[in-house]
């Protein structure tokens, strides 16, 4: 599998042509890494490619406590650095190039992105999920103290922070956020979707307030763009209140917007032709997790290397 790489600074880019093997992976979660590694030992070549930060999700996880080989749990962002040295103990260098298109013409990939054009008759994609959009209709003033992730805010002190939402993310968050901040839990219904687990230490942490049967209506910025204004109904009454920031974790929906519509209608086939493949959270739905993901970039490169092995023989 011959990856040729063309860019558009370049006179010749026809002098890319003749590179050793490599395999673009695109997005660099536990997925995206996991393959990466295998690959790597296999001797394949991989070239990762990521749009900004390594490590997909695992920078908002508060604690991992069910990736195996860690009995006290782990930090997100610790794992990401084990990742990240065990990545330079094999070799594994990103590639820092946002993907935008990803179309097939019956023979190889053309993967285009903001520096370069990648080109290659197999492709990876383990590009995890994105967050749902905003609910309601918020001004661009108020949008610079919104978010969906909370790695943003990590080091963030005394301040007062909203989460919307009442799953497993809301709360991992707000445990995490509770350590330095005062948070507020809103949430739609009279019911978590939350382990309970993380519902228990919730109830434990004094910084944490829930709040039930609350439907946020809007979010506006103060005259200072400083503070937010949240309006909300909380039990058929209208309610309001300031905060710092809104995390809005109501949910996520796979990252698969650089496809082409040829790509999304072959997809089938090519993922049996061992073409094309999905690993991680892009194709997981509500089974998100770090050990899920691994599993799935390990089996992936196996199987491509399963692959190479045959045709090569």
């Amino acid at each position: 599998m011959i990856l040729r790489i063309a860019n558009s600074t370049k006179q010749n880019p026809t002098q890319n042509a003749n590179k050793k093997t490599h395999n673009p992976i695109i997005g660099t979660g536990p997925a995206g890494l996991t393959t990466a590694i295998q690959l790597k030992r296999y001797n394949l070549k991989p070239i990762l490619l990521e749009k900004d930060s390594i490590g997909g999700l695992l920078r908002n996880a508060n604690l991992v406590e069910n990736y195996p080989g860690f009995p006290n749990g782990i930090s997100g962002l610790k794992l990401i650095s084990l990742f990240e040295k065990q990545m330079r103990q094999t070799g594994v260098v990103v590639t820092f190039d946002e993907v935008t298109d990803v179309d097939f013409d019956g023979l190889e990939f053309e993967v285009t992105a903001k520096r370069n054009t990648y080109y290659a008759p197999c492709l990876i994609i383990a590009s995890g999920t994105k967050p749902k959009p905003f609910p309601i209709e918020i001004s661009a003033q108020a949008k610079e103290r919104i978010f969906s992730e909370v790695w943003p805010l990590l080091a963030m002190k005394n301040k007062h922070i909203a989460i919307i939402g009442a799953g497993d993310a809301a709360f991992d968050f707000a445990l995490n956020l509770a350590k330095k901040n005062a948070v507020t839990i809103l949430n739609r219904s009279s019911e978590t979707s939350c382990l309970p687990l993380l519902w228990e230490r919730a109830q434990k942490m004094p910084r944490i307030r829930y709040l039930a049967e609350t439907t946020v209506s809007g979010v506006e910025a103060d005259e200072t763009g400083s503070r937010l204004r949240v309006a909300c109904v909380r039990r058929d009454s209208n309610a309001a209140f300031d905060c710092d920031f809104v995390i809005f974790a109501i949910g996520r929906e796979p990252q698969m917007d650089f496809l082409s519509e040829r790509v999304k209608l072959q997809a089938p086939a090519l993922i049996e032709s061992g073409k094309l493949y999905f690993v991680g959270d892009v194709h997981n739905g509500p089974f998100r997790q770090t050990a899920i993901a691994a599993g799935d970039g390990l089996r992936a490169a196996m199987q491509i290397y399963e692959r190479t092995r045959g045709s090569s023989s």
